[in-house]
């Protein structure tokens, strides 16, 4: 199902967008990873993984999107599995460890946990840490609707360079500043790297959003 909807998705852009400029591909580590990013559209896990392709990926998903059980089994069938967004609980950090201890999934994370926040947390400090891979940098610059896509402005995605965190290292507060730090730094140069002119305007949250 995962590479069927790759080889659907990936033409049916290109013919309403254009190929895609990807940068510093060459950053992507052998092995398995976590992508970390700014997210910044709803299409930000699958323009990722379509730019990393013939990688595959796991992705976290917010639990209701599973009651439906044609959603459930789609879902899964795309390597993404339930997590409570409000209520994260052990199994946040357990399932994507496991997946990138025990299989060839690298997974997708956005360290802000929505659009709505700029504000970097430290789950993917810390399944990185457990699982003993790198974190990823990345940034997508582009159309932020699928509507958009028609309007041919260029998506763009640039890759930073692998950030390794110290397995003997404690994940104190301090600790954890530095590295966010680290990634924010990644996420401004890259930014700049595509576009010095580029600025983010970030969405207003709906009243009703839990993200």
């Amino acid at each position: 199902m995962y590479d069927f909807l790759v080889h659907l998705v990936k033409p049916f852009l290109s013919m309403i967008n254009g190929r895609p400029i990807i940068t510093n591909k060459e950053n992507l580590p052998a092995g398995n990873y976590i992508i970390v990013a700014p997210h910044r559209t709803w299409m930000d896990p699958v323009l990722l993984a379509l730019a990393i392709y013939p990688k595959k990926f796991s992705f976290m998903a917010k639990e209701e999107l599973f009651k439906n059980k044609f959603a459930n089994w789609f879902l899964r069938k795309l390597n993404a599995y339930p997590v409570n967004r409000v209520h994260p609980g052990p199994s946040a950090i357990k399932v994507p460890v496991k997946e990138l201890r025990q299989s060839d999934l690298s997974t997708i994370i956005f360290p802000s946990g929505s659009r709505y926040s700029s504000e970097l947390k430290g789950g993917a400090l810390m399944i990185a840490k457990l699982a003993n891979v790198p974190l990823v940098p990345a940034v997508y610059q582009g159309p932020l609707s699928f509507s958009a896509l028609f309007s041919r402005r260029k998506r763009k995605i640039a890759f930073g360079n692998p950030i390794y965190i110290d397995r003997k290292q404690r994940l104190t507060d301090e600790v954890q500043k530095e590295y966010e730090r680290q990634m924010q730094a990644a996420f401004d140069q890259l930014d700049k790297q595509l576009d010095p002119s580029f600025h983010y305007d970030m969405p207003e949250k709906p009243a009703d959003d839990h993200f």
